[in-house]
């Protein structure tokens, strides 16, 4: 089950929140965590007895972390964190990894790793990231040992997060899954962030995603450069309205249950460098590996050669695991290499620089590697950025893009200008009456709007449900 469907929204949120508020604050967890199974057996069936033992397992280490640490058994707290993440690892290995490296390694004539044909459950990056987390947090003293199993699985199974993120770090929601605060204006507030997702994703993302499969579709031999780019720039807003978009619902729901999430997106396309980007970026991935792989590393207080090192290690391993196929690591280490670059020589000079510069240099860069990002095949990857290149003497352009730019500029417009802060500057400038009345008739707007297009259309992926 995905956000943008009407038998969620009117039916399965309706339901669950009519339960919610109706049950003792002490049942709500129960509504809660079965809302939640739920939404997942919708989707995968028999796999989420993999989630079943992933919340058992870490909710045991984290009970025999906080034991073995009262005792002052620092060792065998340490042994157990070293546990936890070797299952989750592990977990995650198998599921996402293990066909991947299979088919690699039979490629060039190794055959002693069978290719199982394993399906992927959805969220696993997810949720075995946050439950991981939560035993090392319960080690550092960051976040106290849940004591209650139906708790920690209302924290795993939170399913406005569940499938797609953002990466919920249990040190930031362990205090609100024993209690949080429910209010009217919460629950308003809720609503209209999980509108904006909607409209984000349904009337935004879809559309130009469209435009994208087109000319993902096309032979490179039908190709054109200017094509190529538009192509590309397609994917672009795509893959951030999309995500950001479930990142805003995902935001809007936990506010309608009570929850406060951190923001995953920052507008991240007004930035002026690489380095920048990634801050407005998928900021709970970022967090999280700088947290618990950056800097246990060593993060820079170590040479620089070391230093280097941990960063490539932290590329690598955002690349990956985004997906198993070779380009994902490409495209990690494509903004590894940028980094370096900035950090070492760029970084001042763009600074400097008027945020023009800066702007355009930065979205030349983005574009390039949301083709890295978006072709998984090499040979289609390789042949697609020499016709963006102009490479091979293909031509600038053909009657099809002309017919696509005019076609799709509207939403293209829509999209740029969605993608920088204006119109929520202009929003909030508004005299409070008229914001609570022109919210309110957006939102019903917006409702309708997606309501008509989720009816009549078909296209409607969710990207990240693949990583």
């Amino acid at each position: 089950m995905v956000f943008s469907t009407p038998i969620f929204f009117f039916y399965f949120l309706v339901l669950t929140l009519l339960l919610y508020y109706l049950v003792p604050r002490r049942g709500r967890n129960v509504v809660l965590l079965c809302s939640s199974l739920l939404f997942y057996y919708w989707g995968e069936r028999t796999y989420v007895l993999i989630m079943f033992l992933s919340t058992a397992i870490d909710f045991t280490h984290g009970l025999l972390v906080d034991r073995y640490k009262k005792r002052g058994n620092d060792k065998a707290a340490r042994r157990t964190v070293a546990s936890s993440i070797i299952f989750n690892l592990a977990l995650l290995f198998f599921f996402k990894y293990w066909d991947f490296i299979a088919s690699s390694l039979q490629a060039v004539g190794l055959g002693f790793m069978p290719v199982l044909g394993t399906h992927l459950p959805i969220g696993i990056s997810f949720y075995t990231f946050q439950t991981m987390s939560y035993t090392i947090d319960v080690y550092r003293g960051d976040a106290r040992a849940q004591r209650s199993i139906l708790n920690f699985g209302t924290f795993v199974a939170l399913f406005p997060q569940l499938i797609a993120g953002p990466i919920i770090k249990y040190k930031d929601l362990g205090d609100q899954i024993d209690e949080r605060t429910c209010s009217t204006e919460k629950f308003a507030s809720g609503v209209q962030v999980f509108m904006v997702g909607m409209a984000k994703k349904v009337l935004i993302a879809n559309n130009v995603g469209m435009l994208w499969e087109a000319y993902k579709a096309m032979a490179p031999g039908e190709l054109t450069v200017a094509g190529a780019w538009l192509g590309v720039l397609a994917f672009t807003f795509q893959i951030y309205f999309d995500f950001s978009g479930y990142s805003d619902m995902a935001v809007g729901l936990g506010r309608m249950l009570g929850f406060e999430f951190l923001p995953n997106f920052n507008y991240p396309y007004i930035s002026r460098s690489i380095t920048e980007f990634w801050r407005r970026w998928h900021i709970s991935l970022s967090t999280w590996f700088r947290e618990y792989l950056y800097i246990p590393l060593g993060g820079n207080r170590c040479s620089k050669p070391r230093w280097a090192f941990n960063l490539f290690v932290v590329w690598a391993a955002t690349g990956i695991w985004h997906g198993a196929s070779w380009n994902y690591l490409m495209w990690g280490l494509y903004f590894f290499a940028l980094l370096m670059l900035e950090k070492f020589f760029l970084l001042r000079r763009l600074e400097r620089a008027p945020a023009l510069v800066g702007h355009i240099y930065t979205l030349f860069l983005v574009l390039v590697s949301w083709a890295i990002f978006a072709l998984e095949d090499f040979n289609q990857l390789t042949a697609y950025l020499k016709v963006m290149f102009g490479l091979g003497g293909v031509p600038l352009a053909d009657a099809f893009f002309g017919y696509s730019l005019i076609s799709y500029l509207p939403i293209l417009c829509v999209a740029a200008l969605a993608s920088a802060p204006l119109g929520k500057s202009l929003f909030l400038r508004l005299p409070q009456r008229a914001a609570q009345v022109s919210g309110a008739v957006l939102i019903l707007a917006g409702l309708i709007l997606c309501t008509a297009y989720l009816v009549d259309g078909t296209y409607n992926p969710f990207l990240y449900w693949n990583f």
